[in-house]
């Protein structure tokens, strides 16, 4: 336990006011008993932080405990005892290695050891910024890649039994910025993560599945390019958006504040033509029968209310630069500002609260739900604050 201090000294938002408790956890017997501690008096408000690049905190106090996660460790599990494997999982091919890594381990050290020792699978997703424990929590991504492709499973000491369970990463139901434990499904804290990467034989990385980096490295869609120029290029093209922690302002934020909407197809018909749209499910194609035959779903000759409706993911930022904010916006007398690189980020540009930084979060969604009909979604975890 260490003396008073503020969230705003531990985010990369740098807002955030005083803290009655803090604790550091740099042990997993300290995390244990600091969470205990806790889940004992479930009365008192408290906050799990890791890195501190997704939170956004109010100014004001915070009366409860604030545990950080600051555990260290990566290391590689003997190829005999793999992890716990599901039933029916076919065994992993004889190039793959599993790496597990303590929750408080920076990520991107995590991604640096990996190129370093010539293992495949998450070197696009350089430069980004927090603990290793809550990557999959938020299922990070970034150019063409995401923890879950390479996620086998997380330790995780279980808030009802205070028992650590190893869940694979099938039940943590991962999807776009999301998981089981990111809505409460599962709930306890994160003690380390399995990643199953791959051994290159001729150091080269994934096959590049991303326009833009493809384009930086000036090779075509699929191709395989050396880990080290996937990393290099990746932080490059982060720290021109500000999204790399630097000495640059644009980098003192949260990253993305907003995740990009998922709609229905047919909804995403009625925006602009410009505006930029990917498939997020197959669209159902028409189904031609013989006179003679059975119509499907149970005889009935109207598609199922079962099957699933296609979508599409928009672009938060192109919503946002189109509803008339632009790059380094802010609302007068506010230290809060959109990045000067990226519509997509809000940044403090000095002395900001985090009041200031929720007030422009929701001017920011008024204007798009104004002009779009979208809501934009906040990716931070937001402490003392609404939008």
């Amino acid at each position: 336990m260490s003396a008073v201090r503020t969230l705003a000294d531990a985010t990369t938002m740098r807002v955030g006011g005083e803290v009655e408790t803090w604790v550091e956890a740099t042990t997993r017997d300290a995390v244990a008993e600091a969470f205990a501690a806790l889940v004992a008096d479930d009365h008192e408000p408290h906050v799990l932080l890791g890195g501190g690049s997704n939170t956004v905190a109010s100014s004001e106090p915070f009366p409860g405990t604030v545990l950080r996660i600051a555990t260290r460790g990566i290391r590689t599990l003997p190829a005999a005892q793999p992890p716990h494997r599901p039933a029916g999982e076919e065994p992993p091919a004889d190039d793959s290695v599993v790496l597990r890594v303590e929750a408080g381990e920076p990520w991107d050290a995590v991604v640096a050891h990996a190129v370093e020792q010539g293992l495949a699978g998450i070197e696009a997703l350089s430069g980004i910024p927090g603990s290793t424990g809550a990557a999959p929590i938020q299922n990070i991504g970034a150019y063409g890649q995401e923890v879950a492709s390479t996620l086998v499973g997380v330790e995780l000491l279980e808030s009802e039994t205070l028992e650590v369970r190893h869940v694979p990463a099938a039940e943590l139901r991962l999807g776009y910025r999301d998981s089981a434990i990111k809505r409460g499904l599962l709930q306890g804290v994160v003690l380390s993560v399995d990643l199953r990467l791959r051994r290159s034989a001729d150091g080269r990385g994934q096959p590049i599945a991303y326009q833009q980096l493809a384009g930086a490295l000036g090779v075509e869609l699929g191709t395989r390019v050396p880990l080290a120029d996937v990393r290099a290029s990746v932080l490059a093209l982060r720290g021109s958006k500000g999204m790399v922690l630097s000495e640059d302002p644009d980098s003192v934020s949260a990253g993305s504040f907003f995740t990009n909407p998922i709609v229905s197809a047919r909804f995403a018909r009625g925006l602009p033509e410009e505006a930029p749209r990917w498939s997020m499910s197959p669209e159902l194609s028409a189904t031609v029968l013989p006179l003679d035959a059975d119509a499907p779903d149970g005889g009935m000759a109207v598609p199922s209310l079962e099957r699933p409706v296609p979508r599409v993911k928009l672009s938060a930022a192109w919503l946002i630069e189109h509803s008339g904010i632009g790059r380094g916006f802010s609302l007068p007398g506010s230290r809060a500002a959109v990045s000067s690189k990226h519509t997509l980020a809000l940044t403090n540009r000095g002395g900001a609260t985090g009041e200031q930084v929720a007030e422009l979060a929701r001017f920011v969604q008024a204007r798009v739900e104004n002009q779009f009909g979208v809501h934009l979604v906040p990716e931070p975890v937001l402490v003392g604050l609404t939008l």
